[in-house]
């Protein structure tokens, strides 16, 4: 009895022995100082490095992705310096790539590392994809916001501080901070080393960089090499995962809405129909990613980002990191869904009125700065393939179709919310435009702003995502979007009986 006591206790450590042991044998020899970061940093931050362990970096290396058929290989450079070949792309590998380009770069513990891993630093491996990205408007998404005088309006407008005395309603400039954990969680910060500080650690006091603006991960962060673009706003650190990329989830961080409301319209549709009932069925790994086998419904990188091919192994659509490869319109961020920009960085665009918008304020795009009909249909066709390998052409064109219709009714709409808004303006009623005041910070303004912001664009989204149901309708769609119209048509009779009864 003692015999089989001994046995039956053994036999799960000699098991739990077994697994460590394979786990050790899956990973990438590491090289001699990551195995000297590791050595510290698994007692600092053990979190972080059981989540490298469990990646493909950790268990590969750039040598054995390059072995890989073409359409499987997960890297995208011809050739890789000799002191990376043959490595796991680990802590050293990372940190410590191009720091004569980082204004974050320190010694640290006799070696020279930045703390901020860039876009740039993963063009080493990930050329292709870091060239795609920049001409994104996600690279681009910092300076489109901060270098855009409407938007720092906007943005004021919601981030500052209201006071309220003497009968007076009064705003004063929101703070940094304030910026950096609302709109540019999502856009990105700019990286800036303002100093160091001495810290207490379980090693002694070190030296470490000051860095404004972070901690971040925003799409288009300005970096410490001056790069633009978070990876890891996708593949988030340390494991980097193309599962974690694959999933709504993580595009949701940034696209719920009200005024993005990508991810909550797919949760409704269709689509996300099946993909909650049966995301446990997919295969988010592999690649290429094979439609039919490793998943039957689209998540969000399979429209706009993922390599896919058949069982059969004929391409449907190629990888891209430029994420509007396959998007003719741009249906949010100003008041009207427009073609999309030529130019990534659309800080250089003006209208008529001087205004760093894409279309004018009456409705009609900016034409010179914005893609041509031919590029749209280009672009509407390759995303009308992907469609394709699951639906009839007809079901596609009909819907692509739909969404063209709602285009034109939501920006008429938002045309006659304009022409009050420019009413109460020109009878001086409310402030804006034509007495270079703010246009967001009265209540018609306010009206203006969420008729096209939320209601049209919650209506857009619905059509071109293939559902969401009530999101077109009555959960910030068309009901709310005419309501707002309405409102703003009864504010103007008001304010204008009263201004007559003034001018008695």
């Amino acid at each position: 009895m003692k015999y089989l006591i001994i046995i039956f206790l053994t036999i799960p450590a000699l098991i739990l022995l077994s697994s460590f042991i394979n786990k050790e044998n899956e990973n990438a020899p590491k090289s001699k100082q990551t195995e000297e970061c590791i050595g510290c940093h698994i007692y600092i931050n053990p979190g972080l490095v059981a989540s490298w362990e469990e990646s493909r970096h950790a268990q590969s290396t750039p040598f054995a992705g390059l072995q890989k058929k073409a359409i499987e290989r997960r890297i995208s450079t011809g050739e890789i310096a000799e002191e990376l070949k043959n490595v796991a792309v680990g802590c050293y590998e990372c940190h410590a790539l191009n720091t004569e380009n980082h204004a974050d770069a320190f010694e640290h513990n006799g070696y020279e590392i930045n703390v901020v891993v860039s876009s740039k630093d993963c063009s080493t491996c990930h050329p292709v994809e870091e060239t795609q990205y920049a001409d994104n408007l996600m690279a681009h998404a910092y300076g489109n916001l901060m270098n855009n005088d409407v938007y720092t309006d906007f943005r004021e407008s919601i981030n500052g501080n209201y006071h309220f005395s003497d009968e007076q309603l009064t705003h004063t400039e929101g703070n940094s901070e304030t910026l950096a954990e609302s709109c540019l969680y999502c856009h990105g910060t700019k990286l800036e080393v303002t100093g160091t500080v001495l810290k207490e650690t379980d090693f002694g006091e070190l030296e470490f960089p000051v860095i404004k603006g972070w901690p971040n991960q925003g799409v288009g962060r300005i970096n410490t090499d001056d790069s633009k673009g978070a990876c890891t706003s996708c593949h988030p650190r340390h494991d980097f995962s193309i599962e974690t990329a694959r999933k709504p989830y993580t595009c949701s961080e940034c696209h719920k809405g009200p005024d993005v409301p990508a991810y909550k319209v797919y949760e409704v549709s269709k689509h996300g129909n099946i993909f909650s009932t049966k995301k446990d069925e997919f295969n988010f790994t592999n690649v290429p990613w094979v439609l039919g086998e490793d998943f039957t419904a689209p998540t969000c990188a399979t429209c706009h980002a993922s390599l896919i091919i058949d069982a059969e192994g004929t391409k449907i659509a190629d990888r891209t990191h430029q994420f509007n490869d396959r998007l003719a319109w741009r249906l949010f961020g100003v008041p009207y869904a427009h073609p999309h920009p030529i130019d990534a960085d659309i800080s250089k665009i003006k209208n008529k009125q001087g205004l760093p918008l894409p279309v004018e304020l009456s409705g009609e795009p900016v034409e010179e700065f914005l893609i041509t009909i031919e590029e749209q249909e280009k672009r509407n066709n390759a995303l009308k393939n992907i469609c394709n390998s699951c639906h009839s052409s007809s079901w596609t064109n009909s819907h692509f179709a739909r969404l063209k219709n709602t285009i034109e009714e939501t920006n008429n709409n938002t045309i006659t919310a304009t022409q009050i808004l420019n009413e109460a303006w020109n009878l001086e009623l409310a402030k804006g435009l034509p007495q270079n005041a703010s246009i967001f910070d009265e209540k018609i303004e306010r009206d203006w702003t969420s008729v096209w912001l939320f209601y049209a664009n919650s209506t857009r989204f619905t059509s071109a995502m293939g559902g969401g149901g009530d999101y077109g309708v009555f959960a910030n769609g068309r009901y709310q979007l005419s309501e707002k119209i309405i409102e703003m048509n009864e504010w103007l009779k008001i304010h204008q009986k009263l201004y007559k009864k003034k001018k008695k």
